[in-house]
C-alpha cells in the first residue's frame, strides 16, 4: 500500500508546484517522510529505498543500452 502512496506523492508533486516546494525544503529522508505524512501520504523509508534502487537500476540499464 505505501508503494502506491509514494507513486501518488510523486505524481501529485509533479502536478502541484506548492507540494513540490514543500518537499524541496526537506534536508534528509526523515524530514521527507515526516513532511509527506503530515500532508497525508503514508510512505516509509523502505519505499524510498526501493524507489532509489529502482531508479539506479533503470539508469544503469539506460547507460548500457545507449
Amino acid at each position: 500500500m505505501s508503494w502506491q502512496e509514494l507513486e501518488r506523492l510523486v505524481v501529485e508533486a509533479e502536478a502541484r508546484p506548492s507540494l513540490r516546494l514543500a518537499l524541496r525544503g526537506c534536508r534528509d529522508v526523515n524530514a521527507l517522510i515526516l513532511q509527506a505524512r503530515q500532508l497525508g501520504y503514508k510512505i516509509t523509508r523502505v519505499d524510498l529505498q526501493q524507489a532509489w534502487l529502482q531508479h539506479r537500476q533503470d539508469e544503469e540499464l539506460k547507460s548500457l543500452q545507449g
